[in-house]
């Protein structure tokens, strides 16, 4: 089902990020996915996340829709010029893969070719024009598409704790404009700056999943706070993580902050999306220790 039905339809949407592994072996996300994520809505396939190459995210897509699950296509602009970019959406109209998050990309300075070319040549907010106007049977190139055009759910993202608000709001605005019917956000540890942007963002009138990532240990958010923009963990949170090790190292923590994050936002957003980063066997504790 289309992401913008389920939210019509007022459901509070969960959906569950996975990455595609290194290789082309996927037997074992497969199964992890259908064991751990069957109580979600759909299940976003990154597109070489943090500039990482791996397999493709829509033939992994392809793979998930085949075992019956509900995938949503990242499409990055970092590796694709827009010839490529219309290509792969035309392809994955075709294989019924209708949910799509448009995404301008991390630099690939950040990855592991760091000697990569990056293409950019669309950002995040041109490709989801282009994405309307396939949709309308043209591409960008002024010519028409044979044949009836393909329809999408478009999601895109915001990042809401992020230092400049105004900025991103204004990201926001430019997104909707272009098409985008639904938004996932960057991962939230301070439920009180969500809560404001979204005050703010309410004026827009679309459906927002708050993200939500498991935190494993101090040392990992102590990363994500000095390398990842617009994400902050509260300093009480870290001290959380360090106070009880094997608490900790067994996910209870992370499970018990994020639960707890989700319950503060919930009342403000219209869905939840889990970056669990490889613990997707802590989600099915956390969606009903969130009461999800």
């Amino acid at each position: 089902m289309k992401m913008k039905e389920l939210f019509d339809r007022g459901e509070f949407v969960v959906s569950a990020e996975v990455g595609p592994p290194k290789g082309i072996h996927v037997d074992e996300l497969v199964e992890e996915a259908k064991t751990y994520l069957k109580d979600v809505h759909a299940v976003n396939v990154t597109d070489n996340q943090s500039s990482v190459m791996r397999l493709g995210s829509l033939a992994m897509c392809k793979v998930l829709k085949d075992a019956g699950m509900n995938p949503i296509f990242q499409l990055a602009c970092r590796d694709r010029n827009r010839i490529a970019l219309e290509s792969d959406l035309l392809s994955a109209a075709m294989f019924g893969i209708d949910n799509i998050l448009c995404l301008t990309g991390d630099h690939t300075k950040m990855g592991d070719h760091p000697q990569a070319k990056p293409v950019f040549d669309l950002d995040s907010v041109s490709l989801l024009h282009t994405v309307k106007l396939l949709e309308e049977g043209v591409d960008l190139g002024g010519n028409q598409l044979v044949g009836e055009p393909p329809k999408f759910s478009k999601g895109a993202v915001v990042s809401p704790c992020s230092d400049s608000v105004d900025a991103q709001l204004a990201k926001m605005e430019r997104k909707v404009a272009a098409g985008a019917e639904y938004f996932q956000t960057q991962a939230v540890f301070e439920p009180e700056k969500f809560i404001k942007f979204m005050e703010k963002a309410k004026q827009f009138g679309k459906p927002v999943q708050v993200g939500i990532i498991i935190p494993k240990s101090a040392g990992m958010v102590k990363f994500m706070n000095n390398n990842v923009a617009g994400i902050h963990v509260p300093d009480e949170m870290i001290e959380e993580l360090k106070a009880d090790k094997e608490r900790t190292k067994a996910g209870i923590t992370g499970v018990e902050i994020a639960a707890r994050i989700i319950k503060e936002c919930k009342p403000y957003c219209q869905g939840v999306h889990i970056m669990a980063l490889g613990w997707e066997s802590k989600i099915p504790d956390l969606l009903k220790l969130a009461e999800i």
